[in-house]
């Protein structure tokens, strides 16, 4: 009986800092909009660290501020500049290194939407890390 070794990773707050990644997109976004000074706590309080439906939070954002675009529209501006803003926990690429030496496979399993999700992974490298060969 041949064994497989597999490993499965989420890839929010485990592979990668998705908090640092969602403040540094926020902070961006209340200069961008030149929003007023409690928006920052409250961006990140609403955010509820990803656990809400990103419509939904764009909705709120877009009432919240008064923003003109629609809350469509700064989701996809939010999916675009995201994998831009996101890096490996420290420590994460050498562990994926090591264990496909080892003869492990690797999988990321993520929740989110595939375009923002694929540019994590190849901004951060986790693509290679994942997908190279093992030794």
């Amino acid at each position: 009986m041949i064994v497989q070794r597999l490993a499965l990773f989420d890839l929010d707050n485990t592979l990668v800092d998705r908090s640092e990644a969602f403040q540094r997109w926020a902070a961006g976004f209340c200069a961008e909009h030149d929003l007023p000074e409690d928006a920052l706590a409250w961006l990140l309080a609403t955010d509820r660290d990803g656990s809400v439906p990103r419509d939904w939070f764009f909705g709120e954002v877009r009432q919240r501020f008064g923003l003109a675009a629609s809350a469509d529209r700064l989701w996809r501006e939010y999916r675009r500049r995201m994998p831009e803003l996101v890096s490996c926990r420290t420590g994460v690429l050498s562990l994926l290194t090591t264990l496909r030496q080892r003869g492990w496979r690797i999988a990321i399993v993520t929740n989110g939407q595939a375009d923002n999700q694929l540019g994590k992974i190849r901004r951060t490298g986790l693509d290679e890390a994942r997908t190279g060969p093992a030794s």
